[in-house]
């Protein structure tokens, strides 16, 4: 059986960039971009509230939705996050 995979957006306190992102451990991501262990984009953009994730039956599923997402307007985003998360909530709480 394949491991799972999650595509997952996370953006910063002000709500004012948007991250798209896909791993195979969710809670082991997110950690390190709200430790600052990831550097780049996320890193410098201070990128620690998850506000949207998807699970995904493999990773190779999961990085083909990531692509989707990308490709998507940052309106189409907004609209996805706040169908699932109305609060723009971190759920990363949540995570087991």
């Amino acid at each position: 059986m394949a491991k799972p995979g999650f595509v997952y957006m996370m953006t910063n306190r002000n709500r004012s960039v948007l991250y798209t992102g896909v791993t195979s451990d969710l809670a082991r991501r997110v950690a390190q971009h709200k430790q600052g262990a990831i550097g780049g984009f996320t890193k410098r953009y201070f990128l620690c509230h998850l506000v949207f994730y998807e699970a995904c039956e493999d990773i190779t599923t999961a990085i083909a939705r990531e692509k989707q997402l990308k490709a998507g307007s940052r309106k189409q985003k907004e609209a996805l996050i706040a169908s699932m998360n109305p609060g723009w909530l971190d759920l990363s709480e949540n995570l087991g």
